[in-house]
């Protein structure tokens, strides 16, 4: 039986695959989020100059501003220094003039008003990382829901409870996580289709 020599590891040459593995990586990632930049930013400009100047009512102009500050988040959420900063700052100029419209215009079940509490949370979680202020947020939505529960559509009754339940388990989820931030199981609103007109 012969003898087989020993085995050496290549260390030099390994590491230098992993070099080359992490350029590759580095490689596609730029490309999916240069990608993803246009894709944000053609929703953004299709917002900006259709939907939201031609949006009369109350619930159409929430849902439009809550979906430019829902995509102005996506692209927070990939960026670095002086963009994601420009891009944090947008999506809260975003949420903000939806919230004072919502506030005033939409019962507090409203799923689009719902919605909106629910994205603005989870921006401040994750994009501020300001956990009292989206336990606030999240904890006022769903507390002035539950007053008014009485005034809950049939319609809009499965939307809004699903959006409430999601709601509490984000608030379950970082009040207990709080310590060692583990938000990874962070619920959002339902993309789009949850504001039905």
């Amino acid at each position: 039986m012969r003898e087989r020599g020993p085995r050496h590891h290549h260390q030099k040459e390994e590491s230098r695959g992993n070099e080359d593995h992490v350029t590759t990586i580095k490689g596609y990632r730029s490309k999916i989020e240069s990608e993803l930049s246009n894709i944000c930013d053609g929703i953004l400009k299709l917002l900006d100059e259709r939907l939201i100047p031609s949006a009369n009512a109350g619930d159409s102009k929430v849902f439009y501003l809550k979906m430019k500050g829902d995509y102005h988040r996506y692209l927070a959420e990939f960026k670095t220094g002086a963009e994601r900063k420009e891009a944090a700052e947008s999506t809260l100029t975003a949420y903000k003039a939806a919230q004072d419209i919502a506030n005033v215009d939409l019962a507090p079940t409203h799923p689009i008003r719902l919605g909106l509490a629910l994205n603005f949370s989870v921006f401040y979680y994750e994009i501020l990382n300001s956990p009292d202020r989206a336990c606030n947020l999240a904890k006022q939505a769903f507390d002035e829901a539950i007053a008014e529960l009485d005034t809950l559509g049939e319609e809009s009754y499965k939307d809004s409870t699903l959006i409430m339940q999601l709601l509490r388990d984000n608030l379950t989820l970082w009040t207990s996580d709080m310590q060692d931030e583990g938000a990874d199981d962070i619920k959002e609103a339902p993309k789009p289709e949850e504001g039905k007109q």
